[in-house]
Order: structure tokens, then C-alpha cells, then sequence
């Protein structure tokens, strides 16, 4: 599984690139703007990521507009709605306004900061990502 792990902090990014190593090839991005220019060069590539963490709350670019921007460039490559990487919004933010809006543009799932990890290995899961 080729995973992008996106945050702007240090000690979460560090955290969600850990747990997810023994699943698969791990890259980081600390903003929103890198994470679609990993995202498009790997979809150049023909080596599209499986997994995609994005933090919403990120300088330059948030994870909104970077979820945006990922789901265009699938387009573009013509990899249908759903085939593209799996995006799981890892947040601080619990209100109603950005989780609607975050699976309006087809985020995959929804994990709530602190990331618990077995909330994230849950989830992997029922996205087909690792046996449980």
C-alpha cells in the first residue's frame, strides 16, 4: 500500500507515518499544496497512492481544497469517481459543516484528532485497506 501521510505537525505526522509503516511504502507532505504535487506526480508516475491522510487545518493550502484538487487530477487521469486513493480527513475540527464537506468531495473517512490508532486500523479495515 502506498500511503501520503499530510499535517503540518510534526509529532502527528510522525505518529500516522509509524502506524501505517508495516502496511506499506510511506511519503509525507507537511502542507496542502505539496500533498497535490506528490499526488500528481505520482499519478504521472502510473504509482497512484492507496491512502491518503490530509489534516484539514494546514497553511498555504487546507485539506478542503487539497481534497479538491487530489479528486480533480483522479478525474483527469480518468480513474473514475471512487477508484482514486482512499482519503481519510484526520482533524481537530467535529463540526457538522466540515465533515459534510469533506464527504462531499469524497473523503473516505473521518478520524477526530487525537488519532486513536485502533479507530484508524478500523477503518483501514473496512476500507479493504489491511485484514483486521
Amino acid at each position: 500500500m502506498r500511503c501520503l501521510v499530510v499535517d503540518d505537525d510534526p509529532v502527528c505526522r510522525k505518529v500516522l507515518a509509524a502506524a501505517l509503516k508495516p502496511y506499506g511504502e510511506i511519503s509525507e507532505a507537511t502542507t496542502g499544496r505539496e500533498a497535490v504535487e506528490q499526488v500528481r506526480q505520482a499519478l504521472l508516475d502510473d504509482r497512484h497512492f492507496d491512502l491518503i491522510t490530509l489534516d484539514i487545518m494546514m497553511p498555504d493550502m487546507d485539506g478542503q481544497a487539497a481534497l479538491v484538487s487530489i479528486r480533480s487530477l483522479e478525474a483527469v487521469k480518468g480513474l473514475p469517481s471512487g477508484h482514486g486513493a482512499k482519503v481519510l480527513m484526520t482533524t481537530a475540527l467535529n463540526d457538522g459543516k466540515n465533515v459534510l464537506a469533506a464527504f462531499r468531495e469524497q473523503c473516505s473517512g473521518y478520524l477526530i484528532k487525537p488519532i486513536e490508532l485502533e479507530k484508524l486500523y478500523l477503518e483501514l479495515g473496512k476500507l479493504g485497506l489491511i485484514k483486521l
